[in-house]
């Protein structure tokens, strides 16, 4: 049951969500296309709920021909756009996942989507994490994000997805606000 109201909640704020965020996106596409050549969106393979395959979207925030499958994690990467450093500061590259929330590949809450060489490279214990859908925000997202080391925020996206129920995800959402505003912890640890 508390499945089948994690997707009504999934359903109703991402078709809220796509509304309120459509002007921006318009603007923001234009933008993109400005500032660099390129497609708008970055479209990369992610791995969600059971191991499943999917792509994920977000604006695209690096130059044509970047490694893309190098995280960044320096603020001053050469690799990331004018745009596309406003755009990861303000966690803005990530909202066409609301898209993936609406096709059911993705959740508001959950861990982040894994690459699938990081999944390759799993403990027994961290294939939990691909119990649920991985989420826009979560447990790791307001608990330090980035500023954590992958181990601990792997441990934290694993006790969620063990421990999940609809008022931790209500909690999850009204916290993230304050962790974006504060743009916190978006990038990795060294």
């Amino acid at each position: 049951m508390k499945i089948f109201f994690k997707r009504i909640i999934d359903v109703y704020l991402s078709i809220i969500g796509i509304i309120l965020f459509l002007p921006a996106w318009i603007f923001f596409s234009i933008i993109i296309k400005l500032d660099s050549p390129g497609p708008i969106f970055y479209r990369h393979k992610r791995v969600g709920i059971e191991g499943k395959e999917f792509i994920c979207l977000k604006f695209r925030s690096m130059y044509k021909g970047a490694d893309q499958d190098l995280l960044v994690s320096d603020p001053k990467d050469k690799r990331v756009t004018r745009i596309g450093n406003f755009l990861r500061k303000t966690s803005l590259d990530e909202t066409p996942q609301l898209i993936n929330v609406l096709l059911g590949q993705m959740s508001i809450v959950g861990p982040r989507p894994a690459l699938p060489s990081q999944v390759k490279q799993f403990t027994e214990n961290e294939y939990d994490k691909l119990l649920v859908k991985p989420g826009l925000t979560g447990w790791t997202q307001i608990n330090g994000r980035n500023s954590i080391p992958y181990k601990k925020r792997m441990e934290l996206d694993c006790w969620y997805a063990k421990n999940w129920n609809i008022l931790l995800d209500l909690k999850i959402i009204l916290k993230t606000s304050f962790v974006i505003f504060k743009k916190e912890g978006i990038y990795d640890v060294k």
